[in-house]
């Protein structure tokens, strides 16, 4: 399999053991599922049936930040306990995912559950001289670590511009630098706080993450991504801790899918511009929903339309009128995920399949779709397939 490397900047063929590791950022659960999300979690989707289908065995760590402003923001504002709210969001979007087909995660940890190990880690980062401590609050020393920004790519005034749009330090008079980030925020009275030596506070964002990833799968995990927007500030400040209290690298591959639009501008929650899944579920079916957005390829950022619905539905029906046996175009399905998971070229090699009519349920089910008989999760338990691992 050949994927893009955000790192790197081109594709590569991965280098994979049996076992697989995954991390994929999730989601703070302050509001229900999105379009965006369901891009983004497709992408790890397909990437493990893929992997599955060649033999390998995966494991999907998506974490849950319950400790995090925006949350505690919604909450305030319903008058609930921000933790009663996060319980309500992750049941709906767990509930999501099944519907839409989604293989479950290997784990769904959650930042509150790894306190300790934030504050151990921030320890060692200070033990080290690379974090220091001001006004209640732990701050990453970015000028004593050389490799930030490696990540990105970014030079200093994107950086800098970035972080200050999306929750960096800004104008905090206790940080030594722009780019340096938050590793422990002082919490003012009546703000959600944890107990640590620094002061009662609470975690930054990017050191939840740096904890859940060490205590799932230790130093480093094969495959680390999310979307685009999280490339800079939060992946490039997660990669430089983790790297620095572990002495290696966080990931060995670095996946990112950009980002979905409505009209024009980018889905997020802070617009209010979204398109939610439990929406739709209510009149299209998962394998609908899938084929819209499988009909883009996951690294350009597209325009949701409600024709690729309507697409998808005739499409679908076109497939289900050619039966369920054989395995009609399961190879030219496979190649075409493997060359940075191509699905237009995917699903045009299952349509021009079926035109011929021949029968295309196999293919379809390795994308997560059931035609006839056919389950979407049958053909992981193939053997007979392309690049199994020796």
């Amino acid at each position: 399999m050949r994927l893009f490397d955000t790192q790197q900047q081109r594709q590569i063929e991965l280098k994979l053991g049996p076992l697989v590791t995954i991390y994929s950022c999730g989601i703070t659960p302050y509001d229900a599922t999105h379009l965006g999300h369901l891009s983004t979690f497709l992408v790890y989707d397909l990437i493990q049936r893929r992997l599955r289908d060649a033999g390998h065995e995966t494991q999907l760590v998506r974490n849950i930040t319950d400790i995090d402003e925006p949350l505690f923001k919604k909450a305030d504002e319903l008058g609930v306990h921000f933790f009663d709210l996060a319980l309500i969001e992750i049941q709906q979007f767990q509930s999501d995912m099944t519907h839409l087909g989604m293989l479950p995660a290997h784990s769904e940890p959650r930042a509150s559950e790894v306190l300790s190990e934030i504050r151990t880690m921030i320890d060692r980062l200070e033990a080290l001289g690379l974090a220091y401590p001001a006004g209640g609050s732990v701050y990453f020393d970015v000028n004593a670590w050389p490799a930030y920004g490696e990540l990105s790519g970014h030079d200093r005034a994107t950086m800098v511009a970035l972080g200050a749009e999306n929750g960096g330090v800004g104008d905090d008079p206790h940080a030594r630098d722009p780019l340096d980030f938050v590793l422990w925020r002082h919490s003012e009275p009546g703000e959600p706080s944890w107990a640590s030596r620094w002061g009662d506070g609470r975690p930054g964002w990017h050191i939840e993450c740096s904890a859940m990833v060490f205590a799932e799968f230790g130093e480093t995990v094969d495959i680390h991504g999310g979307g685009t927007d999280l490339i800079f500030p939060h992946h490039e400040c997660e990669a430089a801790q983790s790297a620095a209290v572990n002495g290696a690298p966080l990931a060995r591959y670095w996946i990112h899918s950009p980002m979905v639009r409505l009209l024009d501008t980018k889905m997020s929650k802070s617009l209010g511009n979204l398109v939610f899944v439990r929406d739709l579920v209510q009149e299209w079916t998962a394998a609908e929903i899938r084929l819209a957005a499988l009909s883009q390829h996951y690294r350009n950022d597209w325009d949701w339309r409600n024709e690729l619905l309507a697409h998808a539905r005739d499409r679908l029906a076109a497939w289900e009128q050619n039966g369920s046996g054989g395995s009609g175009p399961l190879d030219e399905v496979r190649l075409a995920l493997d060359e940075d998971l191509d699905t237009p070229r995917a699903l045009a090699a299952i349509d021009a399949a079926a035109s011929r009519g021949e029968s295309v349920a196999e293919a379809a089910a390795l994308l997560g779709i059931g035609i006839g008989d056919v389950a979407p999760d049958a053909i992981l338990a193939r053997n007979d397939v392309i690049g199994a691992p020796s």
